[in-house]
């Protein structure tokens, strides 16, 4: 009810609640991310149908972002709210259920529809009961995307550690926080969004968020800035334990050092200003990735991870306090396509992208002449075992007959082919030998390959480098950064 008395909205517990439907967000993030090495061998999947399973878990956040975000200010943040913990709820189910392929893609997705209304809900919300400190209070808030990603990560990681390894236990972490903050939020009192307060007709938003060049440039950065946060997040646990590094410890190292920086925020925005923020971390960012993507042992990838955090804790919340300071009419329209523009990417684009470059590169990591000989001996082993004892063998010895019938003349591995068919080795419970050396093929592939799809990413967060100097420059010129009041002209750049 977004048109409620303010004397009966309590915005401590609303603040409360947002903050752990954010949890619930990434928690859901973490998650999906522990699993999908998992995943690949349990369904036996490529790396690009696994960047599939991913990239929906994000990119739906897309989808409900475009479909909800320009409607906030007449369904009401509350009810937007509720839509998303039932699309928590049954994406969650789903995922944990899910048989194959398909049926995961669609629980992830269903998540993701979920995360994409907290945010549609949630940014707003803050805004509006924190007008005079948004960009501060969007950085506290953000604290608990990261947060809860070292909550999920940590969980995951513990499930582990005491011999609970199903990896459906992982996805039911989602549930804890999604029915918190149903229970705190499902009854509240909601204020007005700022757009209903100030009068700003749905025609002023639109023209506001798209006809606004600083906005349309805002919305190109914003989907560079998303892609180098989330892209390698996405990607950091297969990728790093795939080369024997504890790959959810690590993502959960970057996001407990991003939520302790995002806390504090309020002073680094105070000192450097929003366009300093982002300019800085633009630069930070661009060492930590590249450094990132030549971590090959346990110390190289947790130092190179710290100089990753501190380069991309600010970039989200950042730039949608600066947004919803610069240009305010666009209102929760462009907040919300902030945030849809930024998924959509990453999870249409950056993510299986990245899993495809893994694929490539990877698969020419992997030894001819070594592989060649592992699947004929596979081959045999599954030609004699028994299918009732080992259920899994069948479909292995299928992806191997594949993968050796697609040998060129000259030896030549076929690609991706042969990456299943190890997988489906590794995943057959067969014979423990022929397991290890899969492993040990494989393992430095996948970690390599992901390595590589890191290293792609710099040339594009080295252009926000420009990009947001140029306008730090801008301001300092017009003497300093100002936000522009509601009240003043639109498009404020």
């Amino acid at each position: 009810m977004s048109s409620a008395d303010s004397s009966a909205v309590r915005p401590r517990r609303l603040f409360l609640g947002s903050c752990v439907s954010l949890i619930a967000t990434s928690v859901t993030f973490a998650v999906v991310g522990a699993v999908m090495l998992t995943l690949k061998s349990e369904f036996t999947l490529t790396n690009y149908e696994v960047g599939l399973i991913g990239g929906a878990a994000i990119w739906g956040f897309a989808v409900s972002q475009v479909l909800f975000a320009p409607f906030c200010d007449t369904l009401g943040m509350r009810f937007l709210l509720r839509l998303a913990f039932a699309c928590h709820l049954v994406g969650a189910l789903v995922l944990i259920s899910a048989g194959g392929f398909m049926q995961a893609f669609i629980g992830a997705l269903t998540l993701a529809l979920g995360n994409g209304l907290v945010e549609a809900a949630c940014n707003p919300l803050v805004a509006a009961l924190y007008p005079d400190r948004k960009t501060v209070r969007l950085n506290q808030f953000h604290v608990w995307f990261p947060g809860g990603i070292v909550i999920g990560s940590v969980l995951a990681f513990g499930l582990d550690s005491v011999g609970l390894t199903a990896w459906q236990l992982k996805i039911g972490l989602i549930l804890i926080p999604t029915l918190i903050y149903g229970h705190l939020m499902w009854r509240e009192e909601f204020p007005p969004t700022e757009g209903v307060r100030a009068g700003v007709s749905m025609w002023e938003m639109f023209k506001a968020t798209f006809l606004t060049p600083l906005m349309l440039l805002m919305l190109f950065c914003m989907a560079i800035t998303a892609s180098t946060e989330l892209g390698p997040n996405r990607w950091v646990p297969a990728v790093l334990e795939a080369g024997g590094i504890p790959g959810i410890l690590v993502l959960a190292w970057i996001n407990g050092l991003m939520a302790i920086l995002r806390y504090k925020a309020g002073v680094v925005v105070e000192q450097l200003s929003p366009t300093g923020v982002l300019s800085g971390s633009a630069a930070v960012s661009v060492l930590g990735l590249l450094w990132l993507s030549y971590a090959e042992t346990t110390l190289v990838a947790f130092a190179s991870a710290t100089v990753f955090a501190v380069g991309v804790c600010y970039f989200w919340p950042t730039m949608l306090g600066f947004v919803s300071e610069r240009v305010p009419r666009s209102g929760a329209l462009g907040l919300g396509l902030m945030g849809a523009t930024g998924m959509a990417v990453v999870g249409l684009w950056t993510t299986p992208w990245m899993g495809r470059i893994a694929d490539e590169v990877g698969h020419e990591r992997i030894p001819a002449v070594e592989t060649t000989a592992l699947l004929t001996d596979a081959a045999a082993a599954f030609a004699g075992a028994d299918p009732d004892t080992a259920p899994d063998v069948p479909a292995a010895a299928e992806a191997v007959g594949e993968a050796i019938a697609g040998v060129g003349p000259d030896g030549a591995l076929p690609e991706s082919v042969t990456a299943n068919a190890l997988r489906a080795i590794i995943d057959s419970g067969g014979d423990e030998a022929l397991v290890e050396r899969a492993n040990a093929i494989l393992g430095p592939a996948d970690n390599y390959g992901g390595r590589v799809s890191f290293r792609r990413l710099v040339p594009f967060t080295a252009v926000l480098i420009l990009i947001f100097g140029l306008i730090r420059m801008r301001d300092r010129r017009a003497g300093g950064y100002r936000a522009v009041r509601i009240g003043a002209e639109p498009g404020g750049g």
